[in-house]
């Protein structure tokens, strides 16, 4: 199925939305941004990298844009969807009845592209690895483990970690660890098995 076909079905599936959406989509399809599908929505990127996309909800439809924080959001119709999780996202929401004004959309993205090619971005702040006392413990007189901790990827690094520290019983955090040293050892991530299914 191709990108098109793809935007295509997702706009039919969400029936409510269909006259937000296709308005939506024809200023998105004149901005000169490649039409694509990410995460399962229609995004619309330049250079790859995702500028603005469309998504339907229960009670509204949106168009996000991925660093709408720079945006100068002079008709104020942009919102955090999730406060103190996204910093660079904002949400233009539209409910029932609501209509699109296609010009100030068209500048929002316009001003979006030109964001974008200025470079303007906020990167995702790294999140620093707390190692929980009995996994630090556990290394320091088992090499083999932690050679295989070292080398596994900071992910499947912060995956064990946050497993074993989010128990609030000593036993149960023992227990977690116990299952997990043969798994870090082989260079297994915790949900690995999970991957395939």
């Amino acid at each position: 199925m191709t990108d098109k076909e793809k935007v295509d079905a997702y706009i039919k599936k969400h029936e409510r939305w269909q006259s937000q959406f296709a308005a939506l989509r024809k200023v998105m399809q004149t901005s000169g941004l490649i039409e694509t599908v990410k995460w399962g929505a229609p995004s619309y990127t330049l250079d790859g990298k995702i500028v603005v996309g469309m998504a339907g909800f229960k009670n509204h439809c949106a168009l996000w844009f991925q660093q709408g924080v720079f945006l100068k959001d002079s008709g104020k119709h942009l919102v955090n969807a999730q406060q103190g999780t996204t910093r660079g996202m904002r949400q233009w929401r539209f409910e029932d009845g609501d209509k699109v004004d296609s010009k100030l959309v068209k500048a929002y993205v316009k001003e979006a592209i030109e964001n974008q090619q200025a470079g303007k971005q906020i990167k995702p702040a790294k999140k620093s690895l707390l190692i929980p006392d009995e996994l630090a413990r556990a290394m320091q007189k088992n090499a083999r483990l932690k050679k295989g901790f070292e080398s596994l990827t900071p992910g499947k690094q912060r995956e064990y970690a946050d497993h074993i520290a989010a128990a609030k019983q000593e036993k149960t955090r023992a227990a977690r660890l116990v299952k997990a040293i043969p798994m870090i050892i082989a260079g297994a991530g915790l949900f690995d098995k999970y991957k395939n299914c």
